[in-house]
């Protein structure tokens, strides 16, 4: 028993950052000091600087703000749905799942801060909340998803910080940082059922929010007339979406920890293929509402929302929509069926593809709806009916991403990436059985 808990201590001890992660910290800075200028000067001159303009409202930064959204949904499928069906091989995937989730609903909430023009007044939409309003139930439930999210990555986090904070192989400055954060933690029974009840119910919690955060994001959407927004279907597509674009992200990271942080032991081919089965199943419940989602309107073709579907399957918008249909979703389905496709590097670049084509996905939900307005302007200026991103938007969306991809990295190289004193209980009650 000792030997399994040693050994699972020493591979899993937190390692220093090395040559290749200091030039990967050092790129995403630079692409953050890059978007925090471009954001200077959105500051100083206000959103005249960005594409946006009477027509086209909301441009990249809501897609952005949508694609995060979706994104940290993966906390609340790996850590709840999967702890609460009883999945046990779910336990080395969690710790990444939470950090995910944190990093991804912080720069969702910092997507929404780009995209406002007066962002002083951000208060307003507190103070002068309007209980009719879903923008108003949509920062509630984002605020409540964000706090639930760091419960559920903080709370687990304390066992394993108290294995080493007295390990003389970690900086002193870590050490301190461990010794606080887990706040007495002596493993005795009592704090163990306290944490398990804890995690328990915050898992059960997560769920409903995570959904209803989807769903109150979408209706930011159906709650106009636009065409391709008036839909009764857009919340759970937004859902199932989410946990696609999510669990793609997930694999993403899991196959960076696997080959940079040489943890294959702990995130088998075993992993890869029980994930990409479950993305199968995710991705056939996507596809299934994307059909519906423009079947119905195809079946009816009233006027505005024919112009709306001519365009994107015809039209200046149709390249990037099949490609996000077919490279984005169709390919990676079929892929990921055979159980070569299944394989680490090969559900490494399906799920690239997935996620970047569920980024151009929210592009396409969100820009495209917005140049059939209820009123065209006669004779109105090119850039007003065409929306086109400005450099400052592109470095701006960057920023964001790269800032989400710092946190995780600091976050996977401060802490174990692997869940410690869970594992090794786990491992320890298979060594009793056997």
């Amino acid at each position: 028993m000792s030997s399994i808990r040693e050994k699972v201590i020493n591979d899993l001890r937190p390692k220093p950052f090395t040559k290749l992660a200091k030039m990967w910290i050092g790129l995403l800075l630079t692409v953050c000091a890059i978007g925090v200028y471009a954001y200077i000067r959105q500051l100083q001159d206000g959103l005249v600087i960005t594409g946006l303009r009477d027509y086209t409202t909301w441009g990249i930064y809501i897609a952005n703000f949508v694609f995060f959204v979706a994104v940290s949904l993966v906390g609340s499928l790996i850590t709840a749905v999967l702890k609460l069906s009883g999945v046990s091989w779910r336990t080395p995937l969690t710790r990444i799942s939470e950090i995910i989730a944190l990093a991804a609903i912080l720069m969702a909430g910092l997507a929404i801060v780009v995209d406002m023009g007066r962002p002083d007044r951000m208060l307003n939409v507190i103070f002068h909340a309007r209980m009719q309003s879903p923008i108003t139930w949509d920062v509630m439930v984002i605020t409540t998803y964000m706090a639930l999210s760091f419960l559920l990555l903080f709370l687990p986090l304390i066992p394993d910080i108290a294995i080493y904070r007295k390990d003389d192989k970690l900086p002193k400055w870590l050490l301190k940082i461990y010794n606080f954060f887990s706040l007495n933690w002596t493993g005795s029974s009592a704090q163990k059922s306290l944490l398990k009840q804890s995690v328990y119910i915050l898992a059960v919690m997560i769920i409903p929010v995570a959904i209803g955060m989807r769903t109150v994001s979408s209706l930011l959407f159906t709650t106009t007339t636009k065409p391709g927004w008036d839909s009764t279907n857009l919340g759970p597509y937004f859902v199932a979406g989410a946990f696609v674009v999510g669990l793609g992200t997930f694999i993403i990271v899991m196959s960076a920890c696997r080959k940079f942080l040489h943890q294959g032991e702990y995130f088998t081919d075993k992993h890869f293929d029980y994930v990409s089965k479950l993305m199968v199943f995710l991705l056939l419940v996507y596809l299934f509402f994307n059909i519906n989602e423009y079947f119905s309107p195809a079946y009816k073709m009233k006027s505005n929302e024919a112009d709306h579907l001519n365009e994107l399957f015809f039209g200046s918008n149709a390249l990037m929509f099949w490609l996000v249909q077919i490279g984005g979703l169709v390919i990676p389905l079929i892929v990921l069926m055979f159980k070569k496709g299944r394989k680490p590097y090969v559900a490494f670049a399906v799920s690239v593809l997935i996620v970047i084509g569920a980024w151009f996905k929210w592009y396409l939900i969100i820009v495209p709806a917005l140049s059939h307005p209820a009123i065209p302007i006669d004779r109105a200026p090119y850039e007003w009916v065409n929306y086109i991103p400005t450099w400052q938007e592109w470095a701006i969306t960057a920023a964001t991403l790269a800032g989400m991809l710092l946190i995780v990295t600091y976050l996977l190289r401060l802490f174990p990436i692997v869940p410690v004193a869970e594992y090794i209980d786990e491992q320890e009650k298979k060594m009793r059985k056997s």
